[in-house]
């Protein structure tokens, strides 16, 4: 079965996971994520993407990003798993992969969608029940997103600048939005990211089709119904 085109627009932010093959950990020591991060950071500078949130788990990483150019995301995550992959096979004598198959991602429109999708990411060591509050967890935006202490990776999104006219409104309104984080928060990421359906409300979706000239509404799972002999106007259509 040919793969899936993804959808990909100049401008438009892409919530991005990747996984480590058969769910096992990509990052061994304090030294593996300093030096994801600053791949990361050399990566998306050169090709023209901006960060505003990313997390380092133990096993897969989740990244909040705007291209500039259409293919500016696929280009970081080949140029940066293939850096990370020889960084680790070099420092631990290993061979062969290191990330399972490709990443996934599905686009955030630029308003509470693209809001709740940093909270999201800057919570996922809470619900895995790494740490009890976003703010014990190093390898995360949340420090900088929330002004604890400087991250030159982050370009701060449309959405976040307009929390608050100043930074430090920015970043209590930042805190306090991780206080209001629900349980349909993260099973509603968990299904868009799994289907890769971008997520965001009908105008946007409308938007996104318009542009790339195709439709991006999943189609209903089943063989179609029959069309009555009675009334054939009452057929049902996707």
């Amino acid at each position: 079965m040919a793969r899936k085109p993804r959808a990909d627009l100049a401008g438009v932010t892409q919530h991005v996971i990747q996984r480590g093959n058969d769910r096992q950990p990509c990052f061994f020591r304090d030294i593996d994520h300093q030096r994801y991060l600053q791949d990361l950071r050399e990566i998306t500078l050169a090709r023209d993407c901006h960060v505003h949130a990313y997390v380092l788990m133990t096993n897969h990483v989740h990244l909040l990003m705007t291209p500039t150019r259409v293919g500016a995301i696929s280009s970081v995550m080949q140029a940066l798993g293939r850096r990370y992959v020889r960084y680790i096979n070099d420092a631990y004598g290993r061979t062969g992969t290191l990330w399972e198959g490709r990443y996934k991602s599905h686009l955030v429109a630029n308003d509470e969608h693209l809001l709740r999708c940093y909270r999201y990411i800057e919570l996922n060591p809470v619900r895995a029940g790494m740490v009890a509050t976003a703010d014990q967890y190093r390898w995360s935006s949340h420090a900088g997103n929330t002004g604890t202490s400087p991250d030159p990776l982050l370009h701060p999104q449309d959405c976040y600048q307009r929390l608050g006219p100043m930074p430090a409104d920015r970043q209590q309104a930042a805190r306090e939005r991780l206080q209001q984080a629900s349980a349909e928060d993260a099973s509603r990421f968990a299904h868009h990211l799994h289907h890769q359906q971008p997520m965001g409300n009908d105008r946007f979706r409308a938007a996104i089709e318009a542009q790339l000239g195709r439709s991006i509404t999943p189609r209903k799972v089943g063989r179609p119904r029959k069309q009555s002999q009675e009334n054939p106007a009452s057929e049902d259509r996707d």
